[in-house]
């Protein structure tokens, strides 16, 4: 048993959904899930298991940071899964980027050290397994649902100091920042998982910060989450 996903293999499907928050997690089972069940608890690391329309799905949440995701990520793999798919939200970088749309990672700019510990400091463009990213984008269509995909940048400060930081970010084309998708497309691949990563764009960060409303962040998140299961179980028997 892992130190801190204190389940059993079979306590978890093949596929699972990552959130931060372990709120998240709970509203995630309590909404989408039939017959959910609690797997984990462990320092408030929140865990669940049920079925979506009659496939097997789990829901873990991973704190903040690409160092507790990392841990979540590795003890899911001594525990068997097959495919994990962060769900989160970001901050949105690129031009014409809207509060609530959702947009689905295809890389990560690892701009957290963890990632990096993981390759000896080389160079590494830590990407998402195609086939998550092309069964979102097959999932989306006629939803109407305002998708974007590209590469996110992960980084290791929410309050960056670095004033300049988002816009160099974003005259490379990177679409958001968030905190954990490098070091999961990183891990996944060391462990011959598979790994996705959907976002709601939840604050507008270049120029003058602007913030999502809650209600608006409910239903974005819920578009989203919908979308991410349905990616996650594509092509898993």
């Amino acid at each position: 048993m892992p130190i801190h996903l204190r389940g059993e293999a079979a306590d978890y499907a093949p596929a699972v959904l990552l959130p931060g928050d372990p709120l998240r997690a709970r509203y995630i089972a309590e909404t989408f899930f039939d017959k959910p069940r609690q797997v984990n608890a462990e320092r408030g690391m929140l865990g669940f298991t049920g079925t979506f329309e009659g496939k097997p799905i789990s829901v873990q949440s991973t704190g903040m940071g690409c160092p507790s995701a990392a841990i979540v990520c590795e003890e899911l793999a001594q525990l068997g899964v097959k495919r994990i798919v962060r769900v989160g939200t970001c901050g949105g970088l690129a031009p014409g980027l809207e509060l609530g749309d959702v947009i689905v990672a295809a890389s990560a700019v690892p701009a957290d050290h963890t990632a990096l510990h993981y390759t000896g400091g080389e160079p590494h463009a830590p990407t998402a397994d195609f086939d998550v990213v092309h069964a979102a984008v097959h999932e989306a269509k006629g939803t109407g649902l305002k998708l974007r995909v590209g590469s996110v940048a992960t980084s290791d400060t929410f309050y960056d100091p670095d004033s300049g930081r988002h816009q160099r970010w974003r005259d490379r084309g990177v679409l958001a920042v968030e905190m954990e998708a490098a070091v999961l497309f990183t891990i996944a691949s060391l462990r011959g998982m598979s790994a996705g990563c959907l976002l709601a764009v939840s604050d507008l960060v270049i120029g003058e910060f602007v913030r999502i409303s809650d209600a608006d962040l409910k239903s974005a998140v819920d578009r989203m989450t919908e979308l991410a299961i349905r990616a996650a179980l594509s092509g898993l028997d």
